[in-house]
């Protein structure tokens, strides 16, 4: 059985679109935290900061191989390992991880994520994201 490749090629300066977007989606969720009261779901925040994320993460592997993921966002860590190898930081990889690990619950599940946990996922997108920004 052939085997689908989940990278797809982009263009030199799909990069940029991607930065624009992992900000947006960033704000986006550092405002729902801001104006989130104490008790509240904290789903919508935390999708918006995957989606920060997974916009981070394509941005870089398209600066650096001209690829994205796509489709299956559990292999984007695996990705940008491959584009970055040994320069990409364990610790890095294993908060990218971290935040994508909280998609599905986030966007498909049944059970509310509390806004100190929130603000703790979003300390770790900024860090990811400080550390993105320094790539370039």
């Amino acid at each position: 059985m052939a085997r689908i490749s989940t990278r797809k090629s982009v263009d030199g300066d799909y990069w940029r679109g991607r930065l624009e977007a992992a900000r947006a989606f960033h704000k986006a969720a550092e405002d729902a935290i801001t104006l989130a009261e104490p008790g509240s779901n904290a789903n919508p925040a935390i999708s918006q900061m995957v989606l920060a994320a997974i916009a981070y993460g394509d941005c870089l592997t398209a600066k650096r191989a001209n690829v994205i993921n796509q489709q299956s966002h559990a292999a984007a860590p695996k990705l940008l390992r491959d584009v970055l190898g040994a320069t990409l930081p364990t610790a890095q990889e294993n908060r990218y991880r971290r935040i994508l690990g909280h998609k599905d619950e986030s966007q498909y599940g049944a059970r509310s994520a509390s806004v100190i946990h929130a603000q703790r996922l979003l300390d770790e997108l900024q860090e990811f994201a400080l550390w993105v920004k320094d790539q370039f």
